[in-house]
């Protein structure tokens, strides 16, 4: 029996580099995506989040209010659509585990590596955990636009009534969590998908972290979208 040092020292230093180049990739554009505030870019996530709050006042002197109801009922779809992917991949990433010798005979012939068992299902385990995070995301997403919907139900028919505005606004808070959440499930599965690479080489897990990386930077930050958010709203054209 090996104890954990032994173990540990099946992986080589560059092993452990992509490893925290996967981590710090996944973490880092998370912190920045959620940042806001003067003197930041906003981020796509950000800029949708003040949308939201518009949406949530819009909805207070709009009767009826079917058309919000079917928006949020349309969001909570995604998240659990979203989740019953995840749990379908953790089931098969746990099937796998239980296989592993098959998995490494056929990436061994990619890589022409033969790597111990326990190397194979410590790099099974990382996408594993990036999967049941993004479960947990997207659950708890959804169970916040289920709050939400709540919310709204509780904000009076007459918009002068004193309650109306400020039980839309936090309703809006709500829906932004819950965008949050979803947002964070996502990116876990992103990264889950990257993870996969390590199965065949530390060269291979840096890569597609940093492309997965690349491509998240650009949706939120240098999207077509995103320019059209920040168009002023007095302006029809759609350009090109």
């Amino acid at each position: 029996m090996m104890d954990w040092a032994q173990r540990l020292a099946l992986f080589t230093p560059l092993d452990a580099v992509a490893l925290a180049v996967l981590v710090a990739a996944w973490l880092g554009i998370g912190w920045r995506i959620e940042r806001g505030g003067p003197g930041w870019r906003p981020s796509v996530s950000v800029l949708m989040a003040d949308y939201r709050r518009e949406w949530m006042r819009q909805m207070v002197a709009r009767d009826p209010r079917i058309f919000d109801a079917q928006i949020v009922s349309n969001l909570r779809q995604s998240t659990a659509f979203f989740a019953s992917t995840a749990v379908i991949a953790v089931g098969g990433v746990l099937a796998t585990l239980g296989n592993v010798d098959r998995l490494s005979g056929v990436a061994g012939e990619l890589t022409l590596d033969s790597d111990p068992r326990f190397v194979w299902e410590i790099k099974l385990l990382v996408l594993l955990v990036l999967l049941t995070n993004g479960f947990l995301k997207f659950v708890w997403s959804n169970r916040l636009f289920g709050y939400c919907s709540v919310l709204m139900a509780a904000v009076p028919n007459d918009p002068a009534d004193p309650v109306a505005l400020p039980r839309a606004a936090k309703a809006g808070e709500i829906n932004i969590t819950a965008a949050r959440s979803y947002n964070r499930g996502l990116r876990s599965l992103y990264f889950a998908l990257a993870s996969g690479a390590w199965l065949l080489g530390a060269g291979a897990l840096i890569a597609a972290a940093l492309v997965t990386l690349v491509v998240l930077w650009r949706r939120e930050f240098a999207s077509t979208s995103r320019a059209m958010l920040l168009r002023p709203d007095d302006r029809t054209d759609t350009g090109r």
